[in-house]
């Protein structure tokens, strides 16, 4: 059985000894942030994903996820520990009061996202990615579009993505194809293919607000060229006449032209959709300026690079964890200074000096770790 402890002593030390990050807060316009409530929220996060999203993780990677006519099952279990963060409310801390959040520093998210990682990294990325979306859309997005989309995407009862990567560019992202074209006064009609979008499609909510780069007809040549489209898999019920009703959610039933051909089958996250998305005159709406897309594109980038320094050090503590316990059941040979358990066949390998060396060199890494991120 998969243990985890939430490392809830060292962000007490982390925010209150080593960086004073009620001060900060205060300095940042955070005036309610005082320590007991950082630690009361890290405490019960901790124990909200340890019981609701701990148990679904080898779900997630024994089962995987499911690609049929164009749509993406996520793993038993995994829509149910989606739906509790987001009766929760877990996931509207660092979001505007405005649109119903909690209004608290973004790097209290980063400790959260610490222990999101640890107990279940395919749910983390889709929470990681609808928060990039969420910032986006609400510093460079026009007035309509923050009051369509913010609201759901703060609660996760909407989610978000980046697509930016397409099968002939790789990174090479001056190279891209997909287009849009104008249709009247606001939207656009986009069109091309994304892969490697990480939760492109699943079943967890209702909606997937994807932020995708394309070019305009007058665009020059290289990522000058690019800009920003808002193109949501389901368009707003009452959008234009004529269309089919719409979900008790204000959505209508029938795509916006965005559908998923295939899923990567991914070494170690096989509960995570990454997925290849067809673009197909998809409805749109543009984000900031035209032909400013890549600099808008790298405020959610350099956001979900810090959330992915986060996934290498939640799956480090996890691994450390079970390691450690691994170590005292696992019995080989005898302690160097004698016989310890003197009722066994042999000691645990605990005893031994290189064992520990390596339990420790793991555990500092995580630590320090631990401590860049938070600093950072």
């Amino acid at each position: 059985m998969v243990r985890y402890d939430p490392p809830l002593r060292d962000y007490s030390f982390l925010l209150h000894e080593l960086f004073d990050a009620c001060g900060t807060a205060e300095k940042l316009g955070y005036s309610d942030v005082e320590p007991d409530f950082i630690d009361l929220l890290l405490e019960e996060w901790g124990e909200f994903c340890t019981e609701e999203w701990l148990p679904t993780n080898r779900v997630g990677d024994v089962e995987g996820c499911r690609h049929a006519d164009g749509a993406v099952t996520m793993p038993t279990g995994f829509k149910a520990a989606w739906d509790a963060v987001v009766e929760a409310g877990w996931l509207t801390a660092p979001c505007s009061p405005d649109h119903g959040g909690m209004g608290q520093p973004l790097f209290l998210r980063n400790c959260m996202d610490e222990i999101a990682v640890a107990t279940n990294m395919s749910l983390s990325t889709v929470a990681a990615l609808s928060l990039g979306a969420y910032e986006l859309i609400v510093k460079h997005a026009p007035q309509n579009l923050i009051d369509q989309y913010a609201a759901k995407l703060t609660t996760g009862e909407w989610c978000g993505t980046m697509a930016l990567t397409e099968p002939h560019a790789g990174t090479d992202l001056g190279l891209i194809h997909t287009n849009a074209v104008a249709q009247d006064e606001d939207s656009y009609r986009i069109s091309g293919t994304k892969l490697f979008i990480t939760a492109g499609d699943h079943d967890l909510a209702d909606n997937i607000v994807h932020m995708v780069l394309a070019r305009l007809p007058d665009a020059v040549a290289g990522t000058r060229g690019i800009s920003l489209f808002l193109v949501p898999k389901h368009l707003p019920a009452g959008y234009s006449e004529g269309l089919p009703e719409g979900k008790a959610d204000g959505l209508q039933t029938e795509l916006n032209g965005v559908t998923c051909s295939s899923i990567e089958k991914k070494m170690g996250l096989h509960g995570s959709p990454t997925c290849v998305l067809n673009f197909e005159d998809s409805v749109g709406w543009l984000v900031g300026e035209p032909h400013a897309g890549m600099r808008l594109m790298f405020e959610m980038m350099n956001r979900e690079r810090l959330a992915t320094g986060m996934m290498g050090l939640g799956l480090g503590e996890i691994a450390y964890q079970n390691a450690l316990d691994w170590c005292k059941e696992r019995r080989q040979g005898r302690d160097l200074k004698g016989v310890t358990d003197v009722e066994e066949e042999a000691d645990n390998i605990l005893v031994h000096p290189d064992v520990r060396r390596m339990l420790l060199k793991a555990k500092v890494n995580n630590e320090g770790s631990r401590a860049l991120a938070t600093w950072v």
